[in-house]
């Protein structure tokens, strides 16, 4: 429907702010996380969007960055996560520890979420990786050259934790030069590709 909003930060409340568009006021649920980063009440901000379209309702959600809208897509699209859980998750994490979560089968880490048991973390790790792993097998299909990379495990973890959050391998694999791969720990080496990437 449409991928951001961009107005004046209206008003907020515990659960959604309202975002004026050219004299319309948009009601967006949106994480805390989020509502921390967006901005000040008045200034003008960019919100990324998911409209949620039901027989008796049509919600907003909003997000701070591409890397949480993309989290909320993955978690929605886990059996037994709805909107709400996956707001509340989004509250009480950041993307970057997520996708290492993921990658690296962290159930205890998952399972602190509120409303995450350790079935519930295992289903979002196993489905999340199972569509990784169909996103590896497309990019390999229509990459024919592949970047040789060095013998790193946390490199490969690292590529595979922002091919979660929505990044091609083509497209983490341009920035890799840039980051310091030897000394920096899994989350501080996500953290400094997604700076990167969002330039």
């Amino acid at each position: 429907m449409f991928a951001y909003l961009k107005g004046i930060y209206d008003s907020r409340t515990m659960d959604y702010i309202v975002l004026d568009v050219n004299g319309v006021g948009y009601k967006i649920f949106m994480s805390e996380n989020s509502m921390k980063k967006i901005g000040e009440l008045g200034t003008t901000i960019k919100v990324h969007t998911y409209v949620r379209v039901r027989e008796d309702d049509v919600s907003v959600y909003g997000f701070s960055s591409s890397e949480e809208l993309r989290m909320f897509e993955l978690l929605i699209s886990v059996s037994g996560i709805g909107a709400k859980s996956a707001i509340t998750i989004l509250s009480n994490i950041e993307p970057s520890s997520f996708a290492v979560a993921v990658v690296s089968d962290d159930v205890n880490i998952l399972k602190k979420l509120p409303g995450i048991g350790t079935k519930s973390a295992q289903r979002i790790i196993l489905e999340l990786k199972d569509k990784l792993k169909a996103i590896n097998l497309e990019e390999q299909a229509e990459v024919k050259e592949q970047m040789v990379l060095p013998n790193n495990e946390d490199l490969e973890d690292m590529i595979s934790a922002l091919q979660v959050l929505g990044y091609t391998r083509k497209d983490v694999q341009k920035i890799i030069p840039k980051i310091d791969v030897k000394n920096s720990s899994l989350e501080a080496m996500i953290k400094d590709a997604l700076s990167l990437l969002s330039k």
